[in-house]
């Protein structure tokens, strides 16, 4: 399936950002036939106008090596993130609850995502970089409460997402995981963005995350506490979802930190996060 991907050629010594389609190894560059009308990706998605590029014409004049993938939204209004999701996560907590009533939820920030086969960074701080593999939403039609027979009708693309977490930090204080969840470069996102074709694209596809080869986490949507639609109609309900808006729907049991000892990221280590139908998002790691 075709991904819109934003991206920077390797020939370009000042990096300058891209936008085009990826279709197999060929990409088209968009950039300049929309100068003027959308100056990024992020542009266009929040401007609800991603049909717009994915049905744009023109000469696939890349390849894939030519280029640098970088995570396909620089600059969403939100990025929402959906935490224990999943039975046998939930049941990785030990709190006596066979499904949490509400889903647990936190924001994540732009900068902390890389794109594919670029390298999650591992800080001094700490060791204990972690993995979860996860699949994005991203809003298309803005909406506040919107109903869940309706939600479906308000994504317009979806993609892979690597919810890198230093997960020491995420036990700092009481109430609040924020901080062990926004480490810069801590995170991935990609390949691209897939147009989304209806319920049956998400509603139950397997979820995976192999790390050096060896599967981490694998589970499918359909077994999802809190649903695509549940999701929306929820967050919608507190603040209006806006097209742009990237909302990270929950990660299977098997993260490193579930390991007796932990299995934490270390430089050199690759992990993959795929899914039915959307591809596979890979990254290494290195230290900062």
């Amino acid at each position: 399936m075709p991904q819109l991907v934003t991206f920077s050629r390797k020939d370009d010594p000042h990096g300058t950002p891209c936008f085009g389609r990826l279709d197999g190894d060929a990409i088209t560059d968009l950039t300049d036939s929309f100068k003027g009308r959308f100056s990024s990706l992020s542009d266009a998605a929040n401007a609800g106008a991603l049909d717009t590029l994915f049905d744009a014409s023109g000469p696939a004049a890349l390849t894939r090596d030519d280029v640098t993938l970088h995570a396909p939204l620089k600059t969403p209004g939100k990025i929402i993130c959906v935490g224990v999701n999943f039975p046998d996560r939930n049941a990785e907590y030990k709190d006596g609850q066979s499904a949490p009533p509400n889903p647990s939820l936190f924001i994540r920030f732009p900068a902390t995502f890389v794109g594919h086969d670029d390298d999650l960074v591992r800080p001094p701080e700490s060791e204990q970089l972690d993995y979860e593999g996860e699949i994005a939403i991203v809003i298309g039609t803005a909406g506040r409460r919107i109903a869940a027979d309706d939600a479906w009708g308000h994504i317009a693309a979806v993609t892979l997402c690597n919810e890198g977490t230093i997960r020491d930090w995420v036990r700092h204080a009481k109430f609040n995981v924020t901080q062990g969840k926004n480490w810069e470069s801590s995170g991935a996102m990609g390949p691209g963005l897939q147009r989304f074709s209806g319920p049956d694209m998400l509603a139950d596809i397997e979820l995976t995350t192999r790390v050096n080869g060896e599967i981490r986490q694998q589970d499918r949507t359909s077994r999802m506490i809190f649903d695509f639609p549940f999701i929306i109609n929820y967050v919608s309900t507190f603040i209006s979802l806006e097209a742009g808006d990237i909302l990270v729907c929950g990660t299977p049991t098997g993260a490193g930190a579930r390991f007796d000892p932990p299995k934490w990221l270390r430089p050199g280590d690759v992990i993959e996060v795929s899914a039915d139908g959307l591809g596979v998002l890979r990254n290494g790691v290195r230290d900062e």
